[in-house]
């Protein structure tokens, strides 16, 4: 063992014993069903290149992860996403779910909240509450946390465009709740870049888009330093037909893109990285998703460390939720997604995530039902309680098979990340199309395969039986849309318009003006009652609509 090998040792050996004073391991000893005892860590000690090139767990590269002693001290959260018609009813989903073992919430808005618009609006007809939650003012946000407690629950909201009104709509809630503000943990996507190229559900241009980021950066590294500032994600280009190397690729281009637009915005790369999160999906090819996870995390902490010289390892980590692949799940034989889930779920788990959301098996039919939610978070339960992969950190890490893939990973994503780089970066690669059409070119060649049955999925193109679609499935009563448009009139009718009013015009000031950061401003609107589609309407005025201008 060389002397550097030593230290390295030593200094990660020395992070485990400051982590066990604050996050004791779950149990005193580890063992098999048969009484074998599990190490906390498998290495060879006598492969200095090796371990020189893998690190050790919450050491730099974070290839075998990025805490100490990872779960033998504590479990990923389980967080799984939920959303449906009213605030009301999304509540008795979450308070459901935190009753069954989830340890956070994650909020899925429905379309009008997600591009601004409010649920009175003629653009939101027919889709109001039908894909996640409607929320039109500050009222309904208390309704949705209705008895949840933010000191205590992490809450991760996939809102991007109006994130910064989501944002503030939650931080009014937790002033309600008397909870202080720099203790509120969660998450916001706060990914507009991914919108562009993957997803669509975006507002304003660019340039603007990339302001409220920045100034949310700032916001909470001053205000809320627990909260993730932004999830930069990668779901939703894999979702789009994606390879798993480009959704690393893009992911951490555009993570990028946000680091240079933070420091361009005068903000010392220390100052925000730490609270940077990430987003990945977990596909079924098993060995290459556990790759993929471990390879983004030492690309990443290169990145932070050589690039932007981050001086503090925290901002060195690639932090990250994982969720299932939506885009694996079939109609046909629904239970088979069961199936699906649990090996994509396991795979996020042995490539180290830190949150989970498990899909669950009617999605590619309809929002989940209550049963079927249960079963998706069981799945992870078992996983965690039963199966033995958290009693070792990264149990595959050393596998020559893993090693390799981890590797290749690695080099195509440098490619990729270079070809971007000559492209002026993330934002002009998108502006460009050259994101998308990769995107493109890989999804066309990927249904070609299915339709050939050179890929196999089963009971799609391959095992296929005759059934009937399964007729218990969650439905949203048509009735919420009007009675969500009723309230919000009746809202609207009963604030202090005059406060409404002078709030937008100071937003709509500050917006005119570059060096003002627009946070305080939306958070003063929403105090006020004023709605997700009035807030965004002062900003549509003044920095015009993506594709209209």
């Amino acid at each position: 063992m060389t002397i550097n090998q030593k230290d390295n040792e030593k200094k990660w050996k020395d992070s485990v014993e400051e982590t066990l004073k604050r996050f004791p391991e779950r149990k005193e000893v580890f063992q098999t069903s048969s009484s074998i005892p599990v190490d906390r860590l498998y290495y060879h000690e006598n492969d200095s290149d090796y371990n020189e090139r893998l690190g050790f767990p919450g050491e730099y590269p974070y290839t075998r992860g990025i805490q100490s002693t990872m779960y033998r001290s504590k479990y990923w959260t389980m967080r799984q996403y939920a959303g449906f018609g009213s605030a009301t009813e999304t509540n008795k989903r979450f308070r459901y779910l935190l009753e069954q073992g989830q340890t956070g919430l994650s909020v899925a808005f429905d379309l009008p909240t997600q591009i601004g618009y409010d649920s009175d609006d003629p653009m939101a007809e027919g889709e109001v509450g039908r894909v996640g939650v409607a929320i039109d003012t500050l009222h309904d946000m208390e309704a949705l946390l209705d008895q949840i407690p933010l000191d205590k629950v992490s809450t991760s909201m996939t809102i991007n465009s109006p994130a910064s009104i989501l944002l503030c709509m939650y931080i009014a809630v937790g002033e309600k709740q008397g909870v202080p503000i720099n203790r509120l943990t969660g998450t916001i996507q706060n990914d507009i870049l991914k919108e562009y190229i993957a997803r669509g559900t975006y507002i304003f241009p660019p340039k603007p888009s990339m302001r409220l980021i920045t100034n949310i950066f700032e916001y909470c590294q001053q205000n809320v330093p627990k909260f993730n500032t932004i999830s930069i994600s990668g779901y939703h280009i894999r979702e789009a037909g994606s390879t798993a190397v480009q959704e690393v690729a893009f992911t951490i281009a555009n993570g990028m893109a946000y680091v240079d637009a933070a420091i361009a915005s005068g903000l010392d790369v220390d100052s925000f990285a730490p609270r940077l999160a990430f987003f990945f999906n977990a596909h079924n090819n098993f060995f290459e998703e556990i790759a993929k996870f471990r390879a983004a995390r030492r690309i990443w902490a290169r990145i932070m460390k050589e690039h932007y010289q981050a001086k503090n390892p925290k901002s060195w980590k690639l932090r990250f939720h994982t969720q299932t692949g939506g885009s694996t799940l079939t109609a046909q034989q629904p239970d088979n997604n069961i199936v699906r889930v649990t090996l994509q779920a396991l795979a996020a788990v042995l490539g180290g995530t830190q949150s989970l959301h498990t899909n669950s098996r009617d999605e590619a039919l309809a929002l989940p039902t209550e049963e079927s939610a249960r079963i998706a978070l069981r799945t992870q339960q078992i996983i965690a309680h039963e199966s033995g992969v958290a009693d070792t950190i990264d149990p595959l890490g050393g596998s020559y098979f893993i090693e390799a893939l981890t590797d290749k990973i690695e080099s195509e994503v440098t490619i990729y990340l270079k070809q971007i780089e000559e492209l002026g970066g993330a934002v002009s690669a998108v502006e460009e199309g050259f994101m998308q059409r990769e995107i493109h070119r890989t999804a066309y060649e990927t249904q070609k395969r299915i339709e050939s049955e050179e890929e196999v999925i089963v009971g799609l193109n391959k095992y296929k039986i005759d059934e009937e679609v399964n007729p218990e499935l969650l439905k949203v009563d048509e009735k919420l849309e009007r009675e969500q448009k009723a309230a919000l009139h009746e809202r609207k009718l009963n604030r202090d318009k005059d406060l409404v009013n002078s709030t937008l015009k100071q937003l709509e000031w500050a917006a005119k003006n570059p060096e003002e950061n627009l946070i305080p401003y939306i958070l003063n609107a929403v105090k006020a009652y004023a709605s997700v589609g009035e807030i965004c309407n002062v900003l549509r005025r003044e920095f015009g609509e993506y594709g209209s201008i």
